[in-house]
């Protein structure tokens, strides 16, 4: 006798989830578009400080001490801005991702199994175009992960400019693409770039982490009390020798996210992302990228020999090539070997423009670069030359592809508006076994 079909609903990859988190969504990228503008402005007045006749005002800016010289805190400004700011990024982020796999959409491991995979292969992607392009050249694959990192805010702000009605299943796919794709990075960086490990401080940081965790749980909101507790963990972090920005995503993690009936998270987490989400994208991010995307090509020789370096090509190529091919690639492949199919209203070029788009890598690939090469050195700015050479050209093959479909965006965005009933709005993207 033969057995009785399947009658269960496939998956539906990129398909829209309820009404009140396609909401909270929405905010969270609102925000990360108006600091991605603040990001692409700061970039760009960097590049123009550090290539006019005052750089060495821009490049000396960076470099003023400040801090107690007691404590071991006496950095440049450069310094505070990617291992001090760039923790309040890395606090969201991991406020973000435990949030979305406690009590949003994604704590069903089906939906959550695309965003993840996907980040994984975008990763992976460029990692070997980097390696490929470099083999041989000494020194030059301390930059493996240079190329790896997706920049949401960059994205988002892309979008905007081009003025796209990208339905909110992609937007979402992207975010969370992006935020798993920041702490995958961040574990990068303490795995590979950490040089020395300096065991009392990384213990002790477990002390003021672990009374910030127990503080949040039992719903303290003193800022007098969690604050100090949140800078002893960042400054212990520092002196262990591991990477400042960890701390954030350890803190971020220790915040108690409970899901309740509604769908919402507990008010500790909501209360947390509220107030330093704009703090990251309108403060953090953008200062971070005044300091770090500065590079200087005037005077420094040829520029054509700048852009045919090996490090500047493997960059450009792994963000151009490399994110596409691991986003597009690994997508194509949970669908090959699982139930799941493609929503029915989208197409494998949403998903190909997507792909491209998720090529914006800047601010975690400049933190990286700067790990791997050194600050100041000839290799960071051939990396950073890469970085905002790949993002360009990512950003516009993105804008052509994705306005093609602007038309059909369009149409489903205004789908989307509509909330029907109190379970969300009709899910336009669902695609279910011809079977049922």
């Amino acid at each position: 006798m033969r057995p009785a079909p399947d009658r269960r609903p496939r998956m539906s990859l990129l398909g829209r989830g309820s009404w009140g988190e396609a909401s909270r969504i929405g905010d969270i990228l609102r925000t990360e578009t108006v600091g991605g503008a603040l990001l692409l402005a700061a970039a760009v007045v960097a590049l123009l400080w550090a290539n006019s006749p005052w750089r060495a005002a821009y490049h000396t800016l960076g470099a003023v001490t400040v801090g107690p010289h007691a404590l071991h805190l006496d950095l440049s400004l450069a310094e505070w801005s990617a291992g001090g700011l760039l923790a309040v990024f890395f606090f969201v982020a991991g406020l973000e991702l435990k949030r979305e796999f406690v009590a949003g959409d994604l704590r069903d491991p089906r939906r959550a199994m695309l965003p993840v995979l996907a980040a994984v292969g975008g990763m992976i992607g460029p990692a070997v175009i980097f390696v490929a392009v470099n083999a041989g050249v000494p020194g030059a694959l301390a930059g493996w992960a240079v190329p790896t990192a997706t920049d949401v805010a960059f994205a988002l702000a892309v979008l905007g400019v081009i003025s796209t009605h990208l339905p909110a299943a992609l937007r979402t796919f992207l975010l969370t693409l992006a935020v798993v794709d920041d702490l995958l990075g961040i574990t990068i960086i303490g795995v590979f770039y950490t040089d020395d490990l300096w065991i009392v401080p990384a213990v002790l940081m477990l002390v003021p982490l672990g009374l910030f965790g127990v503080l949040t749980h039992l719903q303290v909101r003193a800022w007098w009390v969690l604050l100090p507790l949140a800078a002893a963990t960042w400054a212990l972090m520092h002196a262990s020798g591991v990477h400042a920005t960890i701390a954030g995503v350890l803190l971020g993690f220790a915040v108690p996210v409970r899901r309740r009936a509604d769908g919402t998270g507990c008010e500790m987490a909501q209360r947390f992302e509220r107030r330093w989400r704009p703090v990251s994208a309108g403060v953090a991010v953008p200062v971070f990228a005044f300091f770090a995307a500065g590079v200087t090509v005037v005077g420094q020789g040829p520029i054509g020999a700048r852009l045919i370096n090996s490090v500047t090509l493997g960059v450009v190529a792994a963000l151009v090539v490399g994110k596409a091919i691991g986003v597009l690639g690994t997508t194509w492949l949970v669908q090959r070997f699982t139930s799941a199919r493609l929503a029915a209203q989208l197409s494998w070029w949403d998903v190909f423009g997507l792909s491209i788009l998720a090529g914006m890598g800047f601010t975690v690939s400049l933190l990286i670069g700067e790990l791997a090469f050194g600050v100041g050195t000839q290799r960071d700015a051939d990396a950073k030359i890469g970085i905002l050479l790949g993002s360009l050209i990512a950003a516009t093959l993105a804008a052509v592809v994705l306005r093609i479909r602007n038309v059909h965006y369009s149409r489903l965005r205004k789908i989307e508006e509509l909330d029907l009933d109190a379970d969300g709005i009709p899910d336009v993207y669902q695609q279910e076994d011809p079977a049922t």
